[in-house]
């Protein structure tokens, strides 16, 4: 069954058509700048941009880069502030007329890793780390999702939240080298092992990539691993989640 699968991040929103039951992507990735505004309207016209690119009919999986409960926003993350109460899936639907199934984007890349990727067949607390403007979490326990597990919103020192001081936008922003923003993710990964003592960590996002520039930073006792399908994962994760969805009922 082909699904469109949509990951909806801080700098871009990206689309491709997914093979829902072997997780493997049918199409290039189509990718437009998340709008400036990063208000609810302006970036619903965007996922119509891609549901039209793909001349797409039919159920639509959406990672979305904050805490959704029951398709509802229940936090601005690093979007604008009134797509607080938003609920998403009633808004992209109207702009689509396509039916859609939106979870935390870090939960969708978890999704693609659980069944597809290095954490398929992994007992016990996993949790997904994905590096982008923010720092997402998925937590899995023996394979099931426990969603809106939102680790990068820890306070730390005088920041609101650990994500602002460690995520790949700080990075870029105080044009941080490998080995300074390196030791933060680190300390972040620190708090994590503190907190939730996972069994595995897995690391992705646009920033894994480049994951020999930085791999050798993380000194934490919990074995962390790179997600093979790094970016392309919140998009096969977000269209499986969907299929899922219609077998299971709501996931929230």
């Amino acid at each position: 069954m082909e699904i469109l699968g949509i990951d909806i991040g801080g700098s871009g929103i990206k689309g491709a058509l997914v093979n829902a039951e072997t997780g493997e992507m049918l199409t290039e990735r189509f990718r437009i700048p998340t709008p400036k505004s990063k208000k609810p309207k302006d970036m619903a016209k965007v996922v119509a941009e891609i549901v039209d690119h793909f001349n797409y009919k039919g159920p639509v999986g959406c990672g979305f880069p904050s805490i959704v409960k029951n398709g509802i926003c229940k936090s601005p993350g690093n979007l604008d502030p009134s797509w607080v109460g938003v609920n998403i899936d009633e808004l992209f639907t109207e702009y689509t007329g396509q039916e859609f199934t939106v979870l935390n984007d870090a939960d969708a890349a978890g999704y693609a890793s659980m069944n597809y990727g290095v954490g398929k067949g992994k007992d016990g607390l996993v949790i997904m780390i994905t590096i982008g403007t923010g720092l997402g979490s998925g937590a899995f326990y023996n394979g099931i999702l426990i969603p809106n597990f939102e680790l990068g919103q820890i306070p730390y020192k005088k920041h609101k939240k650990i994500e602002k001081w460690a995520a790949a936008s700080a990075k870029e922003k105080e044009d941080l080298g490998f080995k300074k923003w390196g030791k933060r993710f680190n300390k972040f990964l620190k708090l994590v092992e503190l907190i939730v003592c996972p069994d595995l960590i897995i690391v992705g996002g646009g920033t894994s990539k480049k994951w020999e520039e930085f791999s050798h930073h993380i000194k934490i006792e919990t074995n962390v691993v790179k997600a093979e399908l790094m970016n392309h994962a919140g998009i096969i994760g977000a269209a499986v989640s969907c299929l899922r969805e219609q077998h299971h009922g709501h996931l929230h």
